[in-house]
């Protein structure tokens, strides 16, 4: 009969499938599960409000599936950690790996220091290949994607297969805790996240719905309507992984079941492009904040007080595929991936507003805001990135909405002011003569605004200073 003791950290693996620290909590004997916000490194871990949104719910989801026993604490991980151990008598402590800069640091402290009271256990609950196990022959890290997947990956071994639920873990309720998950305050005081809750359905189960939803009705058709943001053309897991509510290995396993081959290879390289960014996150912890190529500092960034950055935000740039993929954003904490490369595009480059300020709008808007691949996109969307996009390729949002929205249901679903605008001009309405504009009630200017800027001169401005910056790194080499 087992009497051991473990404490279990739970983080970013908010699931009890899969979880192998919890699976060898369980396995030990008892099991504390514990949660804790870290205010220490709240303003590093930098949870936006739809994070914290989703994190509320995500919590009771999985204190539901713990039948209640689920510790919640705020403060000093070590100090909490600490106190349990000794008031519990654990002999154990465990946890499923993070890998930012900040939560690599913070663990290292706390495994040394807790090693002394206990055995302390982490493992690997979030990714397919952790960082360290792919690397080039001359043993440097991968800095282009596709040789990353395919002669990195693919040639590593393969996934381990996804463990089930604990058939049975006997949690301990730390009864001299008073604090409850609604005192961690994660929910906004003036609940603007009503308009979240009837978009999303959060928790592991619900998780595990989505990716089977998708296998059965939606990857067969992947490769060839991923880029149409009408419909339900994607899985939509992003944040179900971000918070662990589903492991990559569970997509992957469950993934490849399915039978298919070239939507299933195009699904499975998006899945590990996450991994990719994370990669690149802990081989080179600055990149939420640097330019991963530094010829970038020397590129004239605009600041955000500009009031085209406030037009952005707001979804009034009168650039129709921007500004509905600004309010999708603002009004379910999601945004489809093409629209996102749109909008993103129009900030850095036609706006010419720096990458780390329409990274900072997504990361407190978005419910899938992960540090890595926020970080990791907007660099390679602004060419200052690893792998990143070339120079040249500015999205033109007016032929981008025509071709991957040809019927305008995603940008009138997001701007109904334009709903009755036919297709000829819907993405072109400054072009729309005032006979069109009277016949849908429109009043140009007042109720859409006219574009902030004209695509063409912005594009060229835009060519330029980055021809500027590779003629002046050419000087300099």
């Amino acid at each position: 009969m087992h009497t051991n003791t473990t404490i279990h950290w739970f983080r970013q693996d908010l699931r009890l499938a899969d979880n192998p620290a919890l699976s060898a909590a369980a396995e030990r004997g008892r099991v504390v599960p514990v949660f804790i916000l870290d205010t220490n490194q709240i303003s590093q871990a930098n949870l936006g409000s739809a994070s914290r949104w989703w994190l509320h719910y995500s919590l009771q989801s999985l204190n539901r599936s713990l039948k209640g026993a689920l510790n919640v604490y705020q403060g000093d991980p070590l100090e909490i950690l600490t106190n349990l151990v000794h008031r519990f008598d654990a002999d154990a402590i465990c946890w499923n790996r993070c890998y930012e800069p900040w939560s690599i640091e913070r663990d290292c402290v706390i495994k040394s220091s807790l090693s002394r009271h206990a055995e302390v256990q982490s493992y690997n609950g979030s990714l397919l290949w952790e960082p360290w196990t792919i690397s080039k022959q001359d043993g440097n890290p991968y800095k282009v994607f596709s040789a990353y997947y395919r002669k990195g990956c693919l040639a590593a071994p393969e996934p381990a297969e996804p463990l089930p639920a604990p058939l049975h873990i006997e949690c301990i309720k730390d009864k001299a805790n008073q604090l409850s998950l609604d005192e961690l305050s994660l929910l906004p005081k003036i609940r603007w996240d009503k308009k979240l809750e009837t978009r999303w359905q959060i928790g592991e189960q619900s998780a595990a719905q989505r990716l089977h939803q998708f296998v059965d009705h939606s990857m067969s058709t992947y490769k060839d309507t991923r880029d149409f943001p009408s419909g339900h053309t994607t899985s939509r897991l992003s944040p179900h992984l971000h918070f662990g509510e589903i492991s990559a290995r569970q997509i992957w396993t469950t993934s490849k079941q399915s039978g298919e081959d070239t939507n299933l290879d195009k699904f499975l390289s998006e899945l590990v492009w996450r991994e990719f960014s994370c990669y690149l996150l802990y081989h080179f912890a600055d990149l939420p904040h640097n330019n991963f190529q530094n010829k970038f500092d020397r590129f004239p960034w605009r600041d955000n007080n500009d009031p085209k950055f406030q037009a952005w935000t707001k979804g009034q740039t009168g650039y129709p595929l921007v500004d509905a993929g600004m309010r999708e954003l603002w009004n379910t904490g999601f945004m489809h991936n093409r629209v996102r490369m749109v909008a993103a595009s129009f900030l850095v480059k036609n706006l010419m507003i720096h990458w780390r300020h329409g990274k900072d709008w997504f990361n407190d808007c978005l419910v899938d805001a992960d540090l890595a691949s926020n970080s990791a996109s907007w660099q390679w969307v602004a060419g200052s990135g690893a792998d990143a996009a070339p120079y040249f390729r500015i999205f033109n949002p007016t032929t981008q909405g025509q071709k991957f929205d040809p019927d305008g249901m995603y940008t009138r679903s997001h701007i109904p002011e334009l709903s009755q605008l036919p297709n000829r001009y819907l993405f072109t309405p400054w072009q729309a003569p005032d006979t069109v504009l009277q016949d849908c009630g429109l009043k140009s200017g007042i109720d859409y605004p006219k574009p902030v800027v004209d695509l063409s001169v912005t594009r060229q401005r835009a060519l330029a200073a980055f021809r500027q910056l590779n003629t002046q790194e050419a000087r300099r080499a």
